[in-house]
């Protein structure tokens, strides 16, 4: 947490005003540019599909550890917590495929021509993220997996 101080921001307003226990003074949320990828099996390099900010998360992560904990979920040193989709204000900030194409009916055009509504057998998806502010840049690698065709049932 202490490399991504130099990112913390402001994150959305929200209304209604949440509960007493997820109220939190202060900046709590982090400028960290998001970037997800696509590569079809007929494409030679990946193409950006969306870009969006971790700013946009409308729950900031002290909210979500301390929702999840409320009600005695035991939380360790070590464990993940997933964000879950991050959307931005803009149509190319959208955070999943769904919303991307706006229900299929605005299909996304890719490099090879082809277009997509939602995912294929064969497509790539890579996600990245990285902060960046006055000559400092903290970068999480990337996340990269193929979208397989589903296998027969075997009984």
């Amino acid at each position: 947490m202490d490399a991504l101080e130099p990112f913390r921001c402001a994150g959305p307003s929200q209304e209604p005003e949440p509960l007493e226990y997820l109220r939190g003074a202060g900046d709590r949320a982090y400028d960290i540019q998001l970037e997800v990828l696509l590569q079809s099996e007929s494409m030679a390099d990946p193409a950006v599909i969306a870009t969006s900010n971790f700013r946009y998360l409308y729950w900031n992560v002290c909210q979500q550890l301390a929702h999840h904990t409320v009600t005695g979920c035991n939380v360790r040193p070590g464990d993940l917590m997933a964000s879950g989709t991050i959307s931005g204000p803009e149509p190319h900030q959208r955070g999943s495929m769904l919303e991307l194409t706006w229900r299929g009916s605005e299909p996304l055009e890719l490099a090879d021509g082809s277009t997509r509504k939602f995912l294929a057998d064969g497509d790539t998806v890579i996600m990245s993220g990285w902060g960046e502010r006055d000559g400092i840049r903290v970068g999480f690698g990337e996340v990269r997996g193929k979208l397989l065709p589903a296998r027969p049932m075997e009984f």
